[in-house]
C-alpha cells in the first residue's frame, strides 16, 4: 500500500478545490506564495493531526514561522498534487508516497525532478534496511518516512465481546464468525468500498498471505516477466474476498458505503471490525464513545497460523518541492522531520508506528500484532509500492468494484492488472 496506504488512486482536481476547501493554518487567509518566514505544507485528511503536530512542534523553536496548510482527501490530494507541481504552484513540503504505484508516489515524481534529492541530510543513515529501497530512487534518497504503517482488522471491542466472538487465527475461523456476527444483527466487517481506495485493504491483507508469504519473491518475478497477477495466488485472494462478500462478512451495500461511513460503524459497533491500515485506529477512537477500546489482528487466510503474514511498509513521509519558494526553511522543516521527536509526534497521533525507530516511542497497545509481525519477520511491503507504475493500482480500484457489482470475475480482474502492469 501506497495508505495507505498510501494507498490510492489519481482522480484529476483543480488545485483551488485543494487550497480553496481545505486550507487551513497559520496563515492560509493571506497566502503570500511563499518565500521569508512562510512555509506551505500540504498533505492528506487521513494525517492532518500527525502534521499539525509536527508544525506546532516546530513551531515551538521557530516561532516566527508561519504556516500555510492544505489538506484533502488522498485520490483528490493526488491528482492536485500532480497539477501543482506542472504549474509550479505546489506546496515547499508536501506528503509523498514511497516507492511506486501511485502518482504521488516518489518514483514517478522523482524521475520528472519535482521533487528534491535530500540524501545528505542527517537522519538519511537511520532509515531502517527494511523500508530504505522504498525511500530511494536510483539510490537517491528523496522522502523522510515518518511512520511504519501496517493493514489488518482493526475491531470494537466491546463488539466483538456482544457477540461472543474472539480473534479468529484462520481462515476457517474468521468465516465462521462472520456467521456469528450475522446471527447477532452486526457485520464482522465494515466496507466501504465506494471509496476506491478502500476496495484494496481486504485483497491485500489476503495477498500478503496467499501470494508473498508463500513465494516472497514474487515481486521481482513479477519485474522478471516470469509471474503474472492472473496466474498467481492473486486469483484465490479475489476469490476469497468474494466468498467473503457472500458469506456475509461485510456491510451491507460496500459499494455504496464510504469509508467515513464505515468508520462511524465500527465506532459505534455497529459493525464489529474493518479491513483497515493502521492509522485509521486513530480515526476511530476520535468517532467513538469514550472509553470505547479497539483492537487489532492479522486477517488470516488459510487454516495455518503459521501461515500468516501482514502488510507492513513505510507509511506517511515528506518530500520536499524542488522549486520551493522558500527551498532553506523546507529543508530545516524536512530534517526536523527525521527527529525523534517528530516521528514519535506523527506516529502517536496517526496510530502507525515510527518510521525510524527510536527507544522513546510508546506504541497504543493495539498496534502490538503489527509490532510482533514485523519483529518476526513475517510483514510484506504494501503490494503496489513494487507495481511499476500507477496505472495497475487504478486499475485494480475501478476492477475490484466491478467485481463487487457483478460486472468482472476474478481472472477478468486479474487479466486486467497484467495488462495495467505490463503497459511500464
Amino acid at each position: 500500500m501506497s495508505r495507505k496506504r498510501s494507498l490510492a488512486t489519481a482522480v484529476l482536481a483543480a488545485s483551488v478545490a485543494l487550497t480553496a476547501a481545505c486550507s487551513g493554518g497559520t496563515n492560509a487567509a493571506n497566502d503570500d506564495g511563499g518565500g521569508g518566514d512562510t512555509l506551505r505544507i500540504a498533505s492528506v485528511a487521513t494525517d492532518r493531526v500527525g502534521t499539525e503536530a509536527v508544525i506546532a512542534a516546530f513551531k515551538k523553536s521557530h516561532p516566527d514561522v508561519e504556516f500555510t496548510t492544505s489538506y484533502a482527501d488522498t485520490d483528490q490530494y493526488q491528482g492536485t498534487l500532480r497539477t501543482q507541481l506542472a504549474s509550479g504552484t505546489a506546496p515547499d513540503v508536501f506528503f509523498a508516497w514511497p516507492g511506486n504505484g501511485n502518482p504521488g508516489a516518489i518514483e514517478v515524481l522523482a524521475p520528472t525532478g519535482y521533487i528534491e534529492d535530500l540524501s545528505d541530510r542527517p537522519w538519511v543513515s537511520d532509515i531502517p534496511d527494511g523500508i530504505k529501497p522504498v525511500t530511494e530512487v536510483d539510490g537517491k534518497t528523496y522522502v523522510v518516512p515518518l511512520t511504519f504503517a501496517g493493514i489488518g482488522a482493526l475491531y470494537n471491542k466491546k463488539a466483538l465481546t456482544d457477540i461472543g466472538g474472539k480473534e479468529p487465527t484462520t481462515w476457517s475461523e474468521m468465516l465462521t464468525l462472520c456467521g456469528t456476527a450475522k446471527s447477532k444483527g452486526k457485520a464482522l466487517f465494515a466496507l466501504g468500498n465506494q471509496t476506491n481506495w478502500v476496495t484494496q485493504l481486504a485483497d491485500y491483507a489476503l495477498a500478503a498471505t496467499l501470494v508473498y508469504g508463500k513465494t516472497p519473491d514474487f515481486a521481482q518475478q513479477m519485474t522478471d516477466g516470469k509471474a503474472t497477477f492472473a496466474g498467481s495466488a492473486w486469483k484465490t485472494a479475489l476469490v476469497q474476498y468474494q466468498e467473503m462478500e457472500k458469506r456475509g462478512c461485510f456491510s451491507a451495500n460496500p459499494l455504496g458505503t464510504s469509508v467515513e461511513n464505515a468508520v462511524s460503524q465500527v465506532a459505534s459497533g455497529k459493525s464489529v471490525g474493518m479491513i483497515h491500515v493502521t492509522s485509521g485506529l486513530n480515526q476511530l477512537k476520535a468517532e467513538a464513545p469514550s472509553g470505547t477500546e479497539f483492537g487489532m489482528f492479522a486477517v488470516p487466510a488459510t487454516d495455518n497460523q503459521a501461515d500468516t503474514r501482514m502488510p507492513g511498509a513505510a507509511g506517511g513521509s515528506y518530500a520536499v518541492n524542488a522549486k520551493a519558494k522558500n527551498k532553506d526553511l523546507a529543508q530545516e522543516f524536512i530534517d526536523f522531520l527525521g527527529t525523534p521527536e517528530a516521528i514519535n509526534a506523527y506516529a502517536q497521533e496517526t496510530g502507525n508506528l515510527p518510521g525510524i525507530p527510536n527507544d522513546e516511542f510508546k506504541a497504543d497497545p493495539a498496534l502490538q500484532p503489527l509490532i510482533d509481525a514485523q519483529k518476526a519477520g513475517k510483514t510484506v511491503p504494501f503490494m503496489d509500492q513494487l507495481w511499476p507504475n500507477p496505472k495497475v493500482q487504478n486499475v485494480h480500484f475501478a476492477a475490484i468494484q466491478d467485481m463487487f457489482s457483478g460486472k468482472a470475475t476474478p481472472d477478468q480482474v486479474l487479466a486486467r492488472m497484467d495488462e495495467a502492469y505490463k503497459a511500464g
